[in-house]
C-alpha cells in the first residue's frame, strides 16, 4: 500500500466513525447521560467521550491519522466504564480500594501509530466487556523491604535460589546446574532485535537478594520493587500477607482507573506536555538506555505520577504477576459472551510461539519496554512467562478481597 493510499483509507475510516457519532438517537443520548450520573468513585477526564461512548470520534490526544488507526485497529469497540455506586471503604495500609465495575477490557493494534511500535498485540483483542467485584490493591509494587520481611517470618528460599534439578532439564549437563536468573546484559554496540539472547543472561547466583548476580546487592535500594521473583514466589508472598494475586481482568480495571480505551494510564500522549509518566527505555534499545526519564534501569516506587485510583508504576519499572495462565486466544473465548463476571482466565496455558511452556500472564511493562521494540506499557497489552521463571524485571503486586455482607462490602 502506498502513502496516499493510506491515507486514503484513513480518511474513510475516520469519517465512517464521526458519522456513526452523529447517528445516535436522542434516547440514546439520554440513556447514556442517565448511566453516566450513576458513576461515584472518580471517573475522571470522561468529559471527551462522546455520549454512550460505543466508539470514540476521535480519541482525545491523538492526530486524525492516530485517531483512525486507533478505530480500525479496535477502537470502535469500546464503550464507557461503568463504575459502581457503593459505599467507599477504608482500605488496609499501603493498599487502594477498588470499588469495580463493568469496563471494555483489551487493547487496539497501535501499528503506525505515534509511538506505537511494531507489535500488533493481537492476543489483546477481541475487545470485549468484562464486570469485576469491588477489591483493595496494592499502592505500589511489593518492595526488598516488604519481601525481607517475609523471608525473614517464614524462611522462604525463591525458585530463582535453589539448584537446578535434572528432573527439570534432563539435557543439562551437571555443570550448568547452577542457582542463578536471568539479568539483562546490554551488548556495547546496536544490535539486530531478532534475538533476545544478545541482551539477555543466565547469571549465577540472581536472586532478588541479588538482582543482577554474583556481588550485587539490595543494600540502600528497600523501597526499590523486589525483582527476581517467579510466579510460586509472589504467590507464596501473597498467601503470607493474606492477599493474592489480581486476576488479569482486575489488574486492567485497576491500571484504566475508569477510563475507557485510552492508550496508557495516563491518556492517550505518551508524554503529556513533554513529560516522562513512567519508567520505560528511551535511547538505543537494547544498547544504550539515556534515562531521560530520570532512571537508567529499575526505578524506586512512587517516583511517577500515579493514575487515577493512586496506583504507582502501574505502567513500566517492573512487570507484575497476574494469578491466570495464559493463552493468546482466551480473549477470543470470551468475546461471545455479553459481559464476563470475574473471569478468573483459562484452565491450561497455551503459547503458540513456545508451545508446551507453561506461562502465567504478566501486565504493565517494565524498565526496559520502549517503542524500538515493545510497547506493552499500553494499559490493554498483555505479557506472558514461564511460571516458574524469573528476572530483574520481574515483579508483583497483590490485592485483597472484599466481602459482601448485606447491601454493603467490608473487608475480609
Amino acid at each position: 500500500m502506498n502513502k496516499a493510499t493510506f491515507k486514503t483509507g484513513s480518511v474513510i475510516i475516520l469519517l465512517t466513525a464521526l458519522a456513526a457519532c452523529k447517528q445516535r438517537s436522542a434516547s440514546e443520548r439520554r440513556q447514556a447521560d442517565s448511566a453516566a450520573s450513576t458513576v461515584s468513585q472518580p471517573m475522571p477526564k470522561n468529559a471527551h467521550f462522546p455520549g454512550d461512548a460505543v466508539s470514540f470520534c476521535k480519541p482525545s490526544g491523538l492526530s486524525r491519522n492516530d485517531s483512525a488507526i486507533f478505530m480500525d485497529g479496535g477502537g470502535r469497540d469500546f464503550q464507557l466504564s461503568k463504575i459502581n455506586n457503593i459505599e467507599s471503604l477504608t482500605a488496609p495500609q499501603g493498599m487502594v480500594y477498588i470499588s469495580g465495575g463493568d469496563f471494555s477490557m483489551g487493547g487496539v493494534n497501535p501499528v503506525g501509530m505515534s509511538d506505537g511500535g511494531h507489535n500488533d498485540m493481537e492476543d489483546a483483542r477481541p475487545v470485549h466487556r468484562v464486570g469485576v467485584s469491588p477489591f483493595f490493591m496494592d499502592a505500589t509494587e511489593v518492595t526488598n523491604k516488604e519481601f525481607a520481611e517475609f523471608v525473614k517470618a517464614t524462611g522462604y528460599v525463591t525458585i530463582a535460589e535453589q539448584k537446578p534439578t535434572k528432573e527439570e532439564f534432563p539435557d543439562a549437563p551437571e555443570e550448568n546446574l547452577i542457582a542463578g536468573s536471568l539479568v539483562f546484559s546490554p551488548p556495547k554496540e546496536k544490535v539486530s532485535l531478532d534475538n533476545f539472547l544478545r541482551w539477555w543472561s543466565y547469571q549465577k547466583g540472581a536472586d532478588w537478594r541479588h538482582p543482577t548476580g554474583e556481588g550485587s546487592s539490595i543494600a540502600g535500594r528497600e523501597n526499590y520493587p523486589v525483582v527476581q521473583i517467579a510466579w510460586e514466589d509472589a504467590a507464596a508472598y501473597a498467601k503470607w500477607a493474606g492477599k493474592r494475586l489480581p486476576t488479569e481482568a482486575e489488574w486492567e480495571f485497576a491500571a484504566r482507573a475508569g477510563r475507557s480505551g485510552e492508550l496508557y494510564t495516563w491518556g492517550n500522549k505518551l508524554q503529556p506536555n513533554g513529560k516522562w509518566m513512567a519508567n520505560i527505555f528511551e535511547g538505543s534499545f537494547p544498547d544504550h538506555d539515556s534515562g531521560a526519564d530520570g532512571f537508567v534501569g529499575i526505578a524506586p516506587v512512587k517516583r511517577f505520577p500515579a493514575n487515577d485510583y493512586g496506583l504507582y508504576d502501574i505502567a513500566g519499572n517492573v512487570w507484575e504477576w497476574c494469578s491466570d495462565w495464559y493463552r493468546s486466544d482466551y480473549y477470543a473465548s470470551q468475546s461471545q459472551n455479553k459481559i464476563s463476571v470475574n473471569p478468573k482466565g483459562p484452565s491450561d496455558s497455551f503459547d503458540p510461539e513456545e508451545p508446551g511452556v507453561k506461562k502465567k500472564v504478566q501486565r504493565g511493562g517494565s524498565f526496559l519496554c520502549t517503542d524500538q521494540y515493545c510497547t506493552r506499557y499500553m494499559v490493554g497489552t498483555r505479557g506472558k512467562g514461564e511460571y516458574r521463571s524469573a528476572s530483574n524485571h520481574i515483579g508483583f503486586r497483590c490485592v485483597k478481597d472484599v466481602a459482601k455482607t448485606g447491601k454493603k462490602f467490608a473487608m475480609k
